[in-house]
């Protein structure tokens, strides 16, 4: 009886062992599967929020061109037979430039003088015969008078002196006829000599000595003599995008470099936006832009006309305002009910509370800069935010535990 009791002992006490061994791996199992679930923080690059100066820059290039630039063309058609200027030559207002053959329009001259001398001494012959048939007139209407000659002779004087008087106008019609071909005549021969009409350089000349110079019509311009610039004013030409050019506005400041100077910066400000978009050749274009004039200040001496340029148009500045990486920003979804099509875009940044949990704040954007972005409304100085990277903004979610690295002041 009491090797019995032993046995039965031993078998409670293997039995016991055995169940606590399976709870001990129980318990083990849940632990490690407790710990395979616990929650993991996502690495990102945190920046705490500080105030900023920031611009809004506009970039665009173009060409450098002068303010007032004057093409001298061909008037009249002739010969070029003497030019007194060459290229880069600083002329006056009123100084010789060039001279076209004028020896056709100077004989068409003569002509027109000699054609109004012939006229003038009709002229005197017509008011000589004018005054003898008005005074047989006269005579012939006394006479009539008294009844001493019949109606038809006073008839004829009558058509006589009004014959007379027609011819006298005819003549005196020819001689202004004549005087309005020899005014237009010694026009074109005005015309054969070119004059500066501005203050400037020879920008270009495009004609010499013994060419001949054609006069546009409508589908064909005419011989562009010589142009001629003022420098003391320049402009840079640029052509800024559609998304743009809403932004900019009549003197805005601006920053233009020249490529044949890399390292002066010119200063300058807005003084010309178009109206309506630059024309192409090829109507595929995704995108248009428009015509924008910067007016430069204190340029350099030696700046020419048709040099590449490019220039930075600051269309706002902030001083002191809150501001964060453009990085920063992303977009949310925000739903109204289970539809999709209700859904919206909200952009916001992920703001890091004090226990590292992320929570979405949509923010009111201002300015953009080149990296920064002003922040209107949204948050705060002294607020942590998920500034990157790309791969961790896009996995986060409202709440979700991070775990900041590399944190920046800017």
């Amino acid at each position: 009886m009491a090797n019995y009791r032993v046995k039965v002992e031993k078998m409670n006490s293997k039995k016991l062992l055995i169940l606590l061994s399976v709870a001990a791996f129980i318990l083990i199992l849940v632990y490690l599967n407790l710990k395979s679930q616990r929650e993991r923080a996502v690495k990102v690059t945190a920046e705490k929020i500080t105030t900023h100066d920031l611009a809004s820059i506009i970039s665009a290039s173009g060409e450098i061109k002068p303010k007032k630039s004057v093409n001298i063309s061909a008037q009249i058609p002739g010969r070029v037979v003497r030019i007194d200027v060459e290229e880069g030559q600083v002329v006056r207002t009123g100084d010789f430039l060039l001279k076209l053959e004028a020896t056709q329009y100077e004989a068409n001259a003569e002509r027109d003088r000699a054609y109004i001398r012939s006229l003038n001494a009709e002229l005197i012959r017509a008011e000589a015969k004018l005054k003898q048939d008005e005074n047989t007139y006269r005579r012939q209407q006394n006479l009539w008078d008294k009844q001493l000659i019949s109606l038809e002779e006073l008839d004829a004087a009558k058509a006589q002196f009004e014959i007379s008087q027609a011819t006298h106008k005819a003549i005196t019609y020819q001689i202004r006829q004549a005087e309005a071909s020899l005014k237009s005549t010694l026009d074109n021969i005005e015309k054969t000599v070119y004059t500066s009409p501005i203050d400037g350089i020879i920008a270009s000349l495009q004609v010499e000595e013994g060419e001949t110079a054609l006069v546009g019509t409508m589908n064909n311009p005419g011989t562009v003599l010589m142009t001629i610039a003022d420098l003391s004013i320049m402009e840079v030409e640029v052509e800024v995008d559609e998304t743009d050019v809403v932004e900019v506005k009549l003197g805005h400041p601006a920053e233009v470099l020249v490529d044949a100077f890399p390292d002066r910066i010119i200063s300058g400000s807005v003084t010309e936006i178009g109206s309506s978009a630059l024309q192409r050749v090829t109507a595929a274009e995704e995108s248009r832009d428009f015509k924008v004039v910067i007016t430069l200040e204190d340029p350099p001496a030696n700046l020419k006309p048709g040099l590449s340029a490019s220039a930075d148009i600051i269309a706002a500045e902030r001083k002191g305002v809150v501001a964060v990486p453009i990085s920063a920003l992303v977009m949310q979804e925000e739903t109204d009910g289970n539809a999709r099509k209700d859904r919206t875009q909200g952009e916001g940044v992920y703001r890091i509370d004090t226990d590292n949990r992320v929570i979405f704040t949509p923010v009111e954007k201002g300015i953009m800069g080149e990296l920064l972005v002003e922040i209107i409304s949204g948050l705060e100085v002294g607020q942590r935010v998920v500034v990157g990277p790309y791969s961790a903004l896009r996995q986060l979610k409202d709440n979700m535990l991070v775990k900041p690295e590399g944190m920046r002041d800017r």
